[in-house]
């Protein structure tokens, strides 16, 4: 059996499309699908169906895909262990958007700097998302906005920074009121379907702050990006200082306490890879200089 063949069923599975999972595969549509009926016919049964423009996974699918997922880490940490001289593998970690660009980037120097051999795959997406993937086995640890629920216990989490909301608006408007700013300027609103866009959100409601609502969207790099070039003002975390710092935008301070978002590290504590999670997080508390 070709794993190339599994890895195409469970990227088909995981995008819901075969054109989105070539895209990704970088192969063709037709390419894929052969991929795939090739899998279905060493298995003997129909792995994936049509659903209107989507493809789902069968019942028979569905109930190969978690060991067709194990299957793919074990050739992962194969082809690691080959080429490597430690026996660490790979590691799978997840990373929320605004992480990939504020956390990330020092920390993973830290790491390479002390563990250079060590193979890392990074797996962008909401912290919602990277939550269930972890807890479902598929990411190895993930940094994500600490879940406003209570984490299992079998599960490590570890603060990696604190990020109080601040009130982004362009550069003319330093000197004003933050409230008052956000009650009068085009409002650009941080999705209230991620994590830290409710709390935006609850903070607005609990001031009765009801802004003028231009438009909604997930992805703070975006909203800065809009804030910059005079599209309107948002509530967002403070969350990559020294990038934000590099646009023509301002950042207006709340009313104490403001709100902050609490940006970590989630593991399994027992699972295989914890050992690798542990030392992601011994690297990171040396980079952001955190308390032991």
């Amino acid at each position: 059996m070709d794993t190339r063949y599994v890895q195409s069923f469970v990227t088909v599975v995981e995008c819901g499309s075969l054109a989105e999972a070539a895209r990704r595969l970088d192969l063709t549509p037709a390419a894929i699908a052969a991929r795939v009926k090739s899998l279905e016919e060493d298995l003997g049964v129909a792995l994936v169906k049509r659903a209107g423009r989507n493809v789902k996974a069968t019942e028979a699918g569905l109930k190969v895909m978690e060991r067709a997922r194990q299957v793919l880490r074990e050739v992962r940490d194969l082809h690691a262990a080959a080429t490597d001289d430690t026996p660490l593998g790979e590691f799978r970690l997840g990373a929320s958007t605004s992480a990939l660009i504020g956390l990330l980037p020092p920390v993973l120097r830290r790491v390479y700097d002390t563990h250079p051999k060590l193979a890392i795959y990074v797996e962008p997406g909401t912290s919602r998302d990277l939550y269930h993937r972890t807890t479902a086995g598929d990411l190895d640890a993930t940094i994500i906005v600490e879940p406003q629920f209570a984490i299992p216990k079998e599960y490590e989490w570890r603060l990696l920074a604190e990020e109080p909301l601040v009130v982004l608006a362009p550069a003319h408007l330093a000197e004003h009121d933050a409230h008052a700013v956000m009650a009068s300027e085009p409002f650009i609103r941080y999705d209230r379907s991620v994590w830290g866009g409710r709390m935006a959100d609850r903070y607005l409601r609990q001031h009765g702050i009801r802004p003028h609502e231009r438009l909604e969207i997930d992805g703070l790099m975006a909203i800065s990006s809009m804030v910059a070039q005079g599209l309107g003002v948002s509530l967002v975390p403070d969350w990559a200082p020294a990038w934000l710092d590099t646009l023509p935008l301002v950042k207006l301070r709340l009313p104490d306490p403001a709100p902050v978002r609490r940006m970590g590290l989630l593991w399994p504590g027992r699972a295989p890879h914890a050992q690798l999670a542990r030392l992601f997080h011994a690297c990171a508390q040396a980079e952001l200089e955190l308390p032991g």
